[in-house]
C-alpha cells in the first residue's frame, strides 16, 4: 500500500505507541485521524494529523465517529481501554482481571464497527503484547488478553478479505504509561529488560515502523509481528 493520500484512523493515536505510528505515517504523505478518550492532552502534533475525542467502549459513539470519518483506508488500535491488572492471579482481584479485558472488547467494537466502512484494500493493525506468548510473573492478564487478541486477528483475517489484519506485539517499550522518572524509570527498565539479548527498552517509534509495516506491505495477513528485544528468547 502506498499511503500517500490515503486516510488513516489510530485509536490511541494520541499518546506512546499509537503516536509514533500517527506520526510516521503523516510523514509518509497519510491523513491521519488520531482518536483518544482525552485527545486534548496531545501537543505539538505535526501536519497531517487531527484528532477526535472517543471511547472505544461507546459503541454509539464509535459508530457515529466511523460514519462520520468514512471511508478510510488504514484502521490501527493501540488503545489499552481502561486498567490493566498486575500480580498474582490467585492474589488478584477479579474485577481487576475482568477489567483488563477492556483491551480486547474496545478492539472488537473498533474492527466490528470499523470494518464496514474501510476500502476494499484496507489494513487493520492492532497491538498486543509480549507476554502474550512468553508470561513472566504477575503478567497472567496482560498474557491472556495478549493472546486472545492475537487469536482474533487470525481468526478473522479470512472473513474480512481482501482487507488485511495483522498484530503487532511489543516487549518492554519506554512510554508515558510508566509514571516513574530519573534514576528510578532507569533503574526499572533495566530490571525489565536485563535478560534480552537487547538488554534495553525499546522505543515507541520501533513498535510504530513494525506497524506502518503491516499496513504497506500487501502480502502479511492474520499474523504477529515481535518487536521485543529478544523477550521471547530469553
Amino acid at each position: 500500500m502506498d499511503v500517500s493520500g490515503k486516510k488513516a484512523l489510530i485509536f490511541g493515536g494520541t499518546s506512546g505507541i499509537g503516536l509514533a505510528a500517527a506520526k510516521q505515517l503523516a510523514a509518509l504523505g497519510c491523513e491521519v485521524i488520531a482518536i483518544s478518550r482525552n485527545p486534548d492532552r496531545a501537543s505539538d502534533l505535526p501536519a497531517g494529523i487531527t484528532t477526535r475525542a472517543c471511547d472505544v467502549l461507546d459503541t454509539a459513539a464509535l459508530a457515529q465517529l466511523f460514519a462520520d470519518c468514512a471511508p478510510f483506508d488504514i484502521l490501527i488500535s493501540s488503545a489499552t481501554g481502561g486498567s490493566r491488572a498486575i500480580g498474582p492471579f490467585l492474589d488478584m482481584d477479579l474485577d481487576g482481571y475482568k477489567a483488563s479485558f477492556d483491551k480486547l472488547w474496545g478492539y472488537t467494537n473498533v474492527v466490528r464497527l470499523g470494518a464496514h466502512h474501510l476500502t476494499e484494500n484496507g489494513a487493520i493493525v492492532l497491538v498486543s503484547g509480549a507476554p502474550a506468548r512468553k508470561c513472566q510473573p504477575g503478567q497472567i492478564a496482560l498474557s491472556c488478553v495478549g493472546g486472545a487478541v492475537e487469536a482474533f486477528a487470525r481468526g478473522i483475517a479470512n472473513e474480512i478479505a481482501p482487507r488485511r489484519i495483522n498484530v503487532v506485539s511489543p516487549g518492554t517499550i519506554d512510554t508515558p504509561m510508566v509514571a516513574l522518572t530519573g534514576d528510578e524509570r532507569t533503574a526499572v527498565y533495566q530490571k525489565m529488560t536485563q535478560a534480552n539479548s537487547i538488554p534495553r527498552p525499546g522505543t515507541a517509534a520501533e513498535v510504530g515502523q513494525a506497524i506502518v509495516f503491516l499496513v504497506q506491505n500487501d502480502f502479511v495477513n492474520g499474523t504477529t509481528v515481535d518487536v521485543d528485544g529478544g523477550w521471547l528468547l530469553s
